[in-house]
């Protein structure tokens, strides 16, 4: 997947919509978080205390669950194997500590490996490839990027209510030229 696709194609075929769905997501989503400092990371809203660090912590975690382990039976890695997981929300929490660079490298890093898990399940049988990390269901990798669509669409709009309240940055796309 070296061409990355920003959005759907109007008239593709189920692979590159579905894909193109997802990175349009994700591009959305990095925008909303990209560009700010430490303390615009960690702002909060309403009675919420969900932040755009906590958000981006949160989704490269679920990139390695849903690519990582439920697609391919693998590890999650660092640093998901050493965090505290004593108490739910782990990864939520410890983003306040996280620089803005960290933040970034991490969700970053955690999509590359992804797209390289998704070339190759896609490669070994396509949207019909069988999860191997979920024993209980056959789910097939169409369902879990669709599980993952919705993920991201749910957390993008939370990031653009935040992000909105921090500098008044609102719109539904990232502009023209944007890259993530």
């Amino acid at each position: 997947m070296s061409d990355i696709a920003h959005e759907p194609p109007l008239a593709g075929d189920e692979v590159s919509t579905v894909i193109g769905s997802l990175e349009r997501q994700r591009r959305t989503f990095f925008w909303k978080c990209s560009g700010l400092e430490a303390a615009g990371l960690r702002a909060t809203t309403a009675a919420s205390s969900m932040t755009l660090g906590g958000l981006l912590k949160h989704l490269a975690l679920v990139e390695r669950e849903y690519f990582a382990f439920r697609l391919h039976g693998r590890g999650y890695g660092e640093p998901w194997d050493s965090g505290d997981w004593s108490e739910p929300g782990w990864d939520w929490r410890s983003a306040a500590g996280d620089s803005p660079e960290e933040l970034t490298g991490l969700w970053r890093d955690a999509v590359a490996n992804s797209r390289e898990l998704l070339d190759e399940a896609l490669a070994d049988g396509g949207l019909d490839f069988r999860a191997k990390g979920i024993t209980d269901v056959e789910a097939s990798l169409r369902r879990i990027l669709a599980d993952l669509i919705e993920e991201y669409a749910r957390h993008t709009g939370h990031a653009d209510i935040i992000r909105e309240s921090i500098d008044g940055l609102v719109g539904e796309d990232a502009p023209e030229g944007f890259h993530y």
